[in-house]
């Protein structure tokens, strides 16, 4: 069938612009940037350009969320939760994966975790299951668990989803915690250095005393 006359057929996306708009996806790339990354990748690292094509390809397939703390794994429950060396007793939740390794690094926390994958934004459209609140309740009332440190961020949002998790599980019995100031108002985990996180997580309180 010919093209409809009097209107152009559409111009086919080159593989340059669709690898300047696959970058793009990625946090804080604009259009200029993205498209510095696509020509230098094409013009002085195409092996690295074919390693990354095949690394983002391997991690889209492979990685999931773990059953029982939902961080990134490749195996159905992550290799801190199979440790006998963690304390069951302790159940920090955190936004993301990034701020639980934010948290281990800090050497000063041995109990397990639950990673939220968010935090509650009304105005965003993200609410109590957007953020796994039925998956984190039943991990926090398995049995095991005597106290939850609540180590959301310090925004708004961080802030609102503590106090929203804590009085549902103070409801539930259990001993409920969080951060101390230590670390700052509006700050997130991910960009707090370690010496300054283990000092609130050593210095954590009780909620609602």
């Amino acid at each position: 069938m010919g093209a409809t006359p009097g209107i152009d057929p559409p111009t086919p996306v080159s593989g340059l612009d669709e690898l300047a708009r696959a970058l793009r996806s990625l946090p804080g790339v604009g259009p200029k940037a993205a498209q510095r990354m696509a020509l230098h990748l094409l013009q002085h690292d195409r092996e690295g350009a074919v390693r990354l094509a095949h690394a983002l390809l391997h991690a889209a397939e492979t990685v999931r969320h773990c059953e029982r703390c939902n961080t990134f794994t490749e195996e159905a429950v992550c290799a801190l939760c199979r440790s006998s060396r963690r304390d069951e007793s302790l159940l920090c939740i955190v936004e993301t994966p990034a701020d639980l390794l934010m948290v281990e690094q800090t050497q000063a926390y041995s109990g397990l975790y639950f990673v939220l994958m968010g935090r509650l934004s009304p105005l965003d459209g993200i609410g109590p299951k957007e953020i796994h609140l039925e998956r984190l309740i039943r991990r926090a009332t398995d049995g095991l668990v005597r106290e939850v440190v609540l180590a959301t961020n310090f925004t708004n949002e961080g802030e609102a989803t503590a106090h929203y998790i804590g009085e549902l599980l103070r409801a539930r019995g259990l001993k409920v915690s969080r951060l101390a100031r230590g670390v700052p108002v509006g700050g997130e985990l991910e960009y707090v250095d370690s010496g300054t996180l283990a000092q609130a997580l050593r210095e954590r309180r009780s909620l609602g005393s």
